[in-house]
């Protein structure tokens, strides 16, 4: 598999994401951590879940958005297997727990905030990433 580098893409990406989250911080005084915000709008307070759902529906919208004006512009498929789509989820919804935040949270905003726990939880996440790639693609050797 041929990776493409595409730094204006991922400036301008990383620009948005950044632009979204000091907009939720300034504007609502929340931190933009993706799995706190589902939980949240799952047992939160009710008066807290018209933009809980906003943030979160605006997530696959966005990305809709985006295939739509530019077809090619995402470079990748998810699989239309529904098992590994439960899967993958289950297995995002575990490592949140164990991580105490998700890759948003931590990545992002704690970062931003000079957490060290988000350091180290970050360092892991990439760790852990980087380790899969290479297992996936040198010792099982797919794509």
């Amino acid at each position: 598999m041929e990776t493409t580098f595409t730094p204006l893409a991922g400036l301008v990406g990383g620009a948005l994401i950044g632009l979204a989250s000091v907009m939720l911080l300034l504007g609502n005084g929340r931190i933009a951590g993706v799995s706190g915000i589902l939980g949240g709008s799952l047992f939160g307070p009710r008066a807290e879940l018209g933009w809980r759902l906003a943030f979160l529906l605006g997530l696959p919208l966005g990305a809709w958005l985006v295939q739509q004006l530019a077809p090619g512009a995402m470079g990748f498929a998810i699989t239309p297997q529904p098992a590994l789509l439960i899967a993958g989820g289950l297995l995002v919804g575990f490592g949140t727990q164990l991580g105490g935040g998700c890759t948003s949270g931590h990545g992002i905003c704690g970062l931003a905030r000079g957490s060290p726990r988000s350091l180290v939880a970050t360092l892991t996440f990439i760790a852990t990433g980087a380790a899969t790639v290479f297992v996936v693609r040198h010792v099982l050797g797919a794509a």
